[in-house]
């Protein structure tokens, strides 16, 4: 049976820059323009708004909505406001759902805060990056410390009943005593949640145009290993759950939405560059603005039925071990009796069973070593080690079910 989608995913592809380490499908507006004063922002909402409204709905109503990009702080009050109201009337949204919306700091004011707010925004996740002012310009950002400092104050003021803060480790300069500190700070900051990511040198950045992994300034893969287990240890002790792979939060602030992500739920996605996944079929959009109008033109005039096969059973197995294993608590044992039977169980047990010894992965059943297909309870990976090795333990499963992985 295929549950229904309870989350929406919006992409706001603008931004006042291009951060050095970016490939996410964005336009460049500047350090001036935004939604209130930019006709590309207001003609892009009014395309957005038109995919939303062609969508079918296949169940339910939201209980998460998602404003991500990009830089959907760009948009005014009145467009986040649109945004909201077109998928209220297509699709509901529960009374007490979780509206989230990333914000840069320097990109919106106390008026802005108050307005997103009273739209029915609740929850924001404040793309901090680093506290350190020759690091932020070191990447490309756009704000300052003091933007961060002036954005937080803001957020208390409105008492923000749910906020996050972002970090990156493994940015060029950063040293394990710049990134103690930078922890310190955010943890001072008083976010309810903090995303922990290490840079990945992507194609086509500007970044990839200057390193290579592991060049200087970037540091090497043992300090940012060590960056990643400071973190662990650092967070933890002050109270955080470190719930998933890069993220932590104090009890009762896990991010509802990205869960639906890690759990291999149905969502929808819109906009630019999004990718929805809807009785299993995962469908992207196209990654600009010259190709996505007329892409929902064609959306519309098919009537909202998309083209894709339906994602094949292996492949769904696949898919939910690479995001559910990002998880701490993993995937259940009926899960994964509903997803494979006993022969795919045991050919996946052959590729864990070096992982087990080295203590990278945690198999939780009644029969100890001998765990089978019918007594598994629960797969996990270990903190932080398994966390650290997730890539290596994925790459081998990969390899054991499915050969056509290289």
């Amino acid at each position: 049976m295929v549950s229904a989608p309870r989350s929406a995913y919006v992409h706001i592809p603008f931004c006042r820059r291009r951060c050095f380490y970016c490939d996410f499908p964005i336009s460049v507006l500047g350090n001036q323009r935004r939604g209130e004063t930019s006709l590309s922002v207001e003609g892009y909402v009014e395309v957005l708004c038109r995919e939303i409204q062609a969508t079918p709905k296949l169940g339910a109503s939201l209980e998460t909505v998602f404003f991500g990009g990009g830089t959907p702080s760009l948009l005014s009050v009145a467009q986040v406001e649109r945004i909201l109201a077109v998928l209220d009337q297509r699709f509901g949204i529960d009374p007490g759902a979780e509206i989230s919306m990333e914000m840069d700091p320097g990109t919106f004011d106390l008026e802005h805060l108050k307005g997103y707010l009273g739209a029915g925004v609740n929850r924001i996740s404040l793309g901090v990056q680093a506290l350190e002012d020759d690091i932020l310009e070191s990447c490309g950002r756009y704000h300052r410390v003091a933007d961060v400092y002036q954005s937080v104050d803001w957020l208390h003021r409105v008492d923000m009943p749910n906020w996050s803060l972002d970090l990156i480790s493994g940015l060029p300069h950063l040293t394990m005593e710049i990134w103690e500190s930078g922890l310190k700070k955010a943890v001072d900051l008083g976010p309810h949640h903090l995303s922990v990511y290490d840079l990945t040198v992507e194609p086509q950045t500007v970044f990839a145009q200057r390193y290579q992994p592991g060049d200087v300034p970037l540091p090497t893969d043992q300090q940012t290993t060590a960056m990643y287990c400071t973190a662990q240890r650092y967070l933890t002790d002050q109270g955080y759950e470190h719930y998933e792979v890069s993220n932590y939060a104090q009890p009762g602030h896990r991010c509802r939405h990205n869960l639906t992500y890690w759990r291999n739920q149905p969502y929808y996605g819109f906009g630019l560059g999004a990718t929805s996944y809807t009785q299993h079929q995962r469908v992207s959009r196209p990654r600009t603005l010259a190709t996505y109008g007329p892409w929902v033109q064609d959306f519309q005039a098919g009537g909202g039925i998309y083209d894709e096969a339906p994602t094949p059973p292996t492949e769904q197995f696949l898919d939910r071990l690479m995001v559910g294993l990002r998880l701490a608590e993993g995937i259940g044992g009926d899960e994964v009796r509903s997803l494979c039977d006993a022969a795919t169980w045991a050919t996946l047990y052959t590729a864990l069973k070096p992982h087990i010894r080295e203590g990278w992965v945690r198999l939780d059943g009644d029969g100890g070593d001998g765990i089978t297909w019918d007594n598994l309870r629960r797969i996990r990976l270990s903190d932080p080690e398994g966390f650290l090795f997730s890539n290596v333990v994925l790459v081998d499963c990969f390899r054991q079910l499915d050969p056509s992985v290289a």
